[in-house]
């Protein structure tokens, strides 16, 4: 191998890296021959590895200095999602080697020399890590040279089996702390908000699941033309609506459905008192429904189950329902309103206009806006108002509080209110921690007298509200049109959930 290039700093390296690599991108591949093409793919390959290994080696160093606390996050793996821009997969995965470098430095050093992909690369250390610890670093140094040497997976494969079985030879009986480690069940919801479900069970997690199942999917008669993965798919259904019927799941999370039935002010105002929910209506928010469901495809959905039409109907047939009145900013309106304040304000100044600057205009807007929240919220609001008029009787019972003042507790009209609108830990520089696993947080605290309200409290995870903001001295605050914003102790970063304000016109 030739000479490492010199660079003047690890930034000019990375830049250089980036625009060979946009150069690539710009080529038009069409217009080479197939030789040329393979080299390239070839050298990609190669140049995947080593960036795989130059990324472990400071995520590594990141991780274990720290450096993601600098912006209020838990671990290396969110900072990786919030401040990159990447999947939760993906962070996973790179955090996955920065753990290698120190378990596995063979093969990450084999990685930097391009000597191995990084797809082999991964494969091998899942298999040495099955190996007594005492073994793994020889294991990793026999398998990388046989992958170098150009020997294949099948064959690698092979090798790592005799391996194993050499290994095993010195412990009595498989280790039952191994086996129990390896356990895992994943649920993901897909766009549409079909599920995929896949794990590792133990033993005696596959005989109970096993025997639930042979016992709700027997045939029902000569007519079911089901099959038998049709009947463990409704088997696990039953098997799920029975323990909940049955009240045997913890208080949190084990409570009877409950159907949150969603309409917007808007609506509201334009429906007849007989036909609240027609289908024109129906067909608008179904759009709204499958961008929820595709954000519960990749943050899970433990906040509920978002669904229409006959799925809906089933699953609804016997539930507690309780309305839910929403309502989004009219850019338009909002814009005619802020002028009026500005017209109202320069005839209170003698007609002096005063330099119209983004931030005032943006100042303006969120004043506005809270007024108008304040306007139509609560039990005697507008939207309260219109609901009880409006909606038919299941729908239009009396609305419970939203504003208390001071409270030792956080009332459940007030909390649910609170969860169906944050979802999810409101921390302003990201995070997806769900609902479940939030607590509701006052933006102002109750010993200096913050109000419990709505507008007063947010959704927090356990790790930004009692250690951001209540150890490391971090103050958030909620903006009137939801947004968040949040900075440190000595003022020295600010961290948003929305971008900077865009003046009108």
């Amino acid at each position: 191998m030739g000479a490492a290039p010199v660079f003047a700093s690890v930034g000019e390296a990375i830049e250089m890296a980036r625009a060979a690599l946009r150069y690539l991108a710009a080529v038009d591949a069409t217009q080479l021959a197939d030789e040329a093409q393979a080299e390239c793919l070839r050298g990609l390959e190669r140049t995947g590895a080593a960036v795989t290994a130059a990324r472990a080696s400071f995520l590594s160093a990141f991780t274990v200095g720290k450096g993601y606390s600098a912006d209020a996050d838990y671990s290396a793996r969110t900072w990786l999602m919030h401040k990159t821009g990447i999947t939760r997969g993906a962070a996973a995965s790179h955090t996955a080697w920065a753990k290698r470098c120190g378990m596995h430095p063979q093969v990450v050093a084999a990685l930097a020399a391009e000597e191995l992909s990084e797809s082999y690369g991964r494969t091998i250390c899942q298999w040495t890590d099955k190996l007594p610890e005492k073994f793994r670093e020889e294991s990793d140094e026999l398998l990388v040279a046989a992958a170098a040497a150009g020997l294949g997976l099948a064959d690698l494969s092979a090798l790592f089996a005799e391996m194993y079985e050499r290994a095993r030879g010195d412990l009595p009986d498989e280790d039952p702390a191994r086996a129990f480690g390896d356990r895992g069940v994943r649920l993901e919801t897909t766009f549409q908000g079909a599920g995929v479900l896949n794990g590792d069970l133990t033993p005696e997690c596959a005989a109970i699941v096993g025997a639930v199942l042979d016992a709700l999917s027997a045939p029902t008669g000569s007519e079911d033309d089901r099959t038998q993965e049709q009947r463990y798919h409704d088997a696990l259904a039953e098997a799920m609506r029975r323990l909940v019927a049955a009240n045997l799941l913890p208080e949190r999370a084990g409570q009877p459905v409950k159907v949150w039935a969603h309409i917007s002010l808007a609506d509201l105002l334009l429906l007849d008192a007989d036909s609240a929910l027609q289908e024109q209506w129906t067909a608008r928010v179904r759009a709204q429904w499958a961008a929820n469901r595709a954000a519960a495809s990749e943050t899970g959905a433990n906040d509920g189950a978002w669904l229409d039409g006959d799925a809906a109907g089933a699953i609804a047939c016997d539930a507690a329902m309780a309305p839910i009145v929403t309502g989004d900013v009219n850019v338009d309106a909002l814009e005619d309103l802020v002028r009026l304040c500005v017209e109202l304000d320069r005839l209170r100044q003698g007609g002096q206009a005063r330099p119209d600057t983004t931030a005032a205009w943006a100042a303006i807007e969120q004043a506005v806006i809270g007024k108008a929240v304040d306007l139509l919220s609560g039990p005697g609001g507008l939207a309260s108002f219109l609901r009880r008029r409006q909606l038919g009787a299941r729908l239009a019972g009396p609305s419970l509080p939203l504003d208390i003042g001071y409270a030792e507790s956080v009332p459940a009209g007030i909390r649910n209110a609170v969860l169906l609108r944050d979802r999810h830990c409101q921390w302003a520089g990201g995070c997806d921690q769900p609902a479940g696993a939030c607590e509701v947080h006052h933006t102002k605290h109750k010993a200096n007298g913050g109000k419990t309200s709505v507008k007063d409290c947010v959704l927090l995870c356990a790790f930004h509200h009692q250690v951001v903001i209540h150890r490391w001295g971090w103050t958030l605050v909620v903006n009137p049109d939801g947004t968040t914003t949040a900075w440190n102790k000595d003022k020295t970063k600010v961290l948003h959930s929305h971008g900077p304000p865009v003046r009108p016109g």
